[in-house]
């Protein structure tokens, strides 16, 4: 098999991490290369900085896989004496596409919160916060036996009849279907101005409601009746417990907080930041919250569902001093941001060599171990000899 492009890699990724899941405020995707180029060496990082362009560059990779985007926020030039133009104008130079995946590889399952709690230890994982799942529509299509095959196939390939790991999921039952073409009618069965009794199949599928109307494209295309009846019907929105915003399990045995602090920094790349602990240090921990990333937003669902710490990033002072006021309140471990969506690299990269397999295709891989948090060092304060 030829060697995979850019745009054969990306669609891979895009099954994995659907960009359509991406916040409205987010950059994700591809932002730099052809992706018609072929692909050796792929790169995999945190961010798109100088230090790991130029390690893409020496190693010679043609694709860099980022998840933190390098144009998230607008800018209006790209000129080559400026830090965002100044990679773009490296990457181009180097011959390096760059791919993001940020918050659409927030939430799946394989992502990045899921990655930092099995980097954790955590078992019987579910979302923190679990997501919507695909509104659907239930399709009800009224058909002669002899097509119903043929319209069942035409909707599926539209994007109806998929459940889960299944596809072409379609219900039949028999049935007796009556009407009277009127002045004007070109009827396939029946005459002109007298009632048809006809044998008909009921055909249910469902569908993302996204695709209503390219299957109703395919079943008016397909269907022999010059008016198909058909039922179309919004159906009630569900969660999706396979994906949704940070992660809760359990440890297989509890722990004093002070513990499970260390097995936290021990269990993450090493950094000159450092690892902050609001709770009491001899507080007993089995069950577990995380969110890869900055997860001030769920402090108070980690709260309502038992956990009795919280694993993230970027918390602010108030938020927590607040939180830890509230009874049942969980302990807190600040992690740095980096370390922490660094442990999604791995997983994607198995994910990424896995799918190419299947294909009979494969790259050279590489995780990049620049630390690239932008703490350089810390000053303990005079006499903290122990942190705890």
């Amino acid at each position: 098999m030829e060697l995979p492009s850019v745009g054969d890699i990306v669609a891979l990724l895009d099954e994995l991490y659907d960009p359509r899941r991406a916040e409205e405020w987010d950059a994700v995707g591809t932002a730099v290369g052809d992706p018609r180029a072929p692909v050796h060496k792929v790169l995999f990082a945190v961010d798109p900085v100088q230090a790991v362009v130029a390690e893409a560059a020496t190693w010679g990779a043609d694709l860099l896989i980022t998840h933190h985007p390098l144009l998230l926020k607008g800018v209006t030039s790209v000129a080559a004496n400026t830090p965002k133009g100044g990679v773009v104008h490296a990457l181009i130079t180097a011959g390096t596409a760059l791919h993001t995946c940020h918050t659409n590889a927030d939430s799946p399952a394989g992502g990045v919160s899921e990655a930092l709690a099995v980097s954790l230890g955590l078992h019987d994982l579910r979302p923190l916060e679990a997501h919507e799942a695909t509104p659907l529509d239930k399709w009800a299509v009224f058909v002669p036996p002899d097509d119903a095959d043929a319209v069942s196939q035409a909707m599926a390939s539209a994007g109806a009849g998929a459940i889960g790991d299944y596809d072409r999921c379609t219900f039949t039952s028999a049935g007796v279907g009556s009407f009277r073409p009127l002045d004007g009618a070109n009827p396939t069965i029946g005459t002109v101005g007298e009632v048809a009794h006809v044998p008909e199949d009921r055909l249910e599928m469902v569908a993302p409601r996204r695709v209503r109307a390219a299957v109703l494209a395919a079943l008016r295309s397909t269907h022999p009746y010059e008016e198909p009846a058909f039922d179309v019907l919004e159906m009630a929105s569900t969660d999706d417990e396979t994906r949704g915003s940070g992660r809760i399990g359990t440890l297989a045995d509890g722990v004093t907080l002070a513990d499970f602090a260390r097995g936290v920094v021990d269990a993450l790349p090493h950094t000159h930041s450092v690892a902050r602990v609001a709770g009491d240090p001899a507080r007993e921990v089995r069950t577990v919250a995380v969110c890869g990333g900055s997860g001030d937003f769920l402090l108070d669902r980690a709260r309502d569902l038992g956990a009795d710490v919280f694993v993230t990033s970027d918390l602010k002072h108030h938020r927590v001093s607040e939180a830890q006021e509230h009874s049942g309140a969980p302990a807190v471990i600040d992690v740095p941001h980096w370390a922490a969506e660094w442990t999604w690299l791995p997983v994607v990269e198995r994910r990424l060599l896995d799918a190419l397999a299947a294909q009979e295709a494969t790259v050279e891989t590489r995780v990049s171990r620049i630390v690239t948090d932008p703490w350089t060092m810390h000053m303990p304060w005079p006499g903290d000899d122990d942190a705890s």
